[in-house]
Formats: structure tokens, C-alpha cells, sequence
């Protein structure tokens, strides 16, 4: 007779992961990707940030641009004095009048003439320019330059040396929370 042998074939140790092995590792993946999205946010708003001031200060770039080319036009220039401007002031403190063969330009800061503009504007009342970029001997223009000042926004010193400093200052409520300010100065030569 024939020996039968049975064989039992037993299941050794199940290789894989237990329920709270995937429950620890699927809360370590949450946290880690709770670290990395709260970096990205924080990137996105420091990037938001430095957008914003690259952006602003090009315009007072520009507005200081502005301001070089009136000054050396001019053939008299006062400090805080808006006596004989050409436009209303609507009541902005004047920083600067300037006397021009065109005719009076003012700088005044002050509330803005509609709610479109961020708090305190920088205003330039005088004449317009035309096509080729040359002053118009045309009617006054009171047009807004810069907005988002805070205080004084626009201030003008003559100093001893003949030049004129000039420093912006806007002010503004990051989207993070908290305030940027943005400042940029010049120091100019002015033609009177």
C-alpha cells in the first residue's frame, strides 16, 4: 500500500500594510503637503509683493521723469505755493509751482477727485503735452500722476548745493496682510 502523503501548504507571513501602517503613512503625506502648499502660498504673496513695488516704483520712474522735465523748463520755481495755478486745487496742498514759457504748472497732493484712485494723489496742474512729447501752449490740464500716497506723499527741499530733493512715498495694503511702503528720491538740477 501506497503511503499518501499529505502536504499542507501553509500561507507564510502576508507581505503588505496593515490598516494603521496606511493610516500613519497617509497622515504624514497630508502634513507634508500641508508644508509644501503653505510655501507656495507664502512664495505667491512675497512674489505678489515684489510685483507690486517693481510695478509702483517704475511709475514714480516715470513721474520723477516728469517732474526733471518740468524743472528744467522752468524759469522760477516756489515751494508750497499754489498762488496763480491755472487749475483748481480742490483742496490739495500745493508742494510746487513752477513758472514755464507755457505757462503755471502746480504739484499738489492731496484727496483724490474720484473714488477710482488709492487714498492720497500726487496731481499735476499745467499745460498738456502734444503728440511729439512737447508742452502745448494750450488750456491747463489737471491730471492725476500718482496715487496711493501717504503722508506728505510728495515732498520737495531745495538744498544748499542748488538742487532740488525730491521724495515719493505710496503706501499700500498687502494682499497678505500688513503694509508695503514703496520710496524712491531724487535730487535735481532745476533750469531757473
Amino acid at each position: 500500500m501506497a503511503l499518501l502523503r499529505s502536504r499542507t501548504i501553509s500561507a507564510s507571513k502576508a507581505t503588505g500594510f496593515s490598516l494603521v501602517e496606511l493610516m500613519v503613512a497617509a497622515c504624514l503625506g497630508l502634513l507634508v503637503w500641508g508644508v509644501v502648499l503653505q510655501a507656495l502660498v507664502a512664495d505667491g504673496r512675497q512674489v505678489d509683493r515684489l510685483v507690486r513695488q517693481v510695478r509702483e516704483r517704475g511709475q514714480q520712474q516715470r513721474v520723477l521723469a516728469l517732474l526733471r522735465g518740468d524743472l528744467q523748463r522752468a524759469t522760477r520755481v516756489d515751494l508750497a505755493l499754489g498762488v496763480g495755478a491755472a487749475c483748481g486745487l480742490g483742496g490739495r496742498d500745493p508742494v510746487l509751482q513752477l513758472t514755464t514759457a507755457e505757462g503755471p504748472i502746480t504739484y499738489t497732493v492731496g484727496s483724490a477727485p474720484s473714488a477710482i484712485w488709492r487714498g492720497r494723489v500726487l496731481m499735476r496742474c499745467g499745460p498738456a503735452f502734444g503728440l511729439h512729447g512737447e508742452p502745448s501752449a494750450g488750456a491747463a490740464q489737471n491730471r492725476v500722476l500718482l496715487d496711493g500716497l501717504n503722508d506728505p506723499g510728495l515732498e520737495a527741499a531745495l538744498e544748499p548745493d542748488g538742487l532740488l530733493r525730491l521724495r515719493l512715498r505710496q503706501e499700500f495694503e498687502s494682499a497678505g496682510g500688513g503694509t508695503q511702503r514703496i520710496e524712491t528720491e531724487a535730487r535735481v538740477l532745476t533750469g531757473s
